[in-house]
């Protein structure tokens, strides 16, 4: 499997809301996680990250992505991808009752390859935009 399939493959499984057991499998052992996101902000490995993902998909349900971009970095060994978050607020567990509110919100994952395994993952998102979407703030 090239880096670029092993990005786009644990990008898909994340999304997807199977969590860390499916996840770690093309990921470093410790790989680590950072965001400039408050909702994010104690967030700081990547197994963590996945468990959070899958989470946020009992309280939005219909959660899922538009992928919008998807580039491999040869020089710098890292895989970026952009995409489209779409999900409503249907489902229990979120920080109050369901909403019915929906949201679309753009993000960027940037993953760092040590070898052939993710090592790195940085999230770039605007946080306040999507919580406001689904009626959270």
């Amino acid at each position: 499997m090239t880096h670029r399939e092993t990005a786009q493959t644990f990008f898909d499984a994340c999304e997807t809301g199977q969590g860390w057991e499916a996840c770690k499998t093309w990921c470093a052992a410790g790989a680590s996680f950072s965001c400039q996101a408050d909702a994010l902000a104690e967030t700081k490995s990547l197994a963590a990250y996945c468990d959070w993902m899958q989470g946020l998909l009992t309280p939005v349900p219909d959660g899922r992505y538009v992928l919008t971009a998807f580039a491999w970095d040869e020089a710098r060994q890292t895989a970026v991808a952009t995409a489209e978050f779409h999900g409503t607020q249907t489902g229990d567990g979120g920080p109050v009752p369901p909403t019915g509110k929906a949201v679309v919100s753009d993000y960027a994952y940037v993953m760092r390859f040590e070898g052939d395994k993710i090592a790195h993952m940085t999230k770039i998102w605007n946080d306040v935009h999507a919580l406001r979407g689904l009626g959270w703030v």
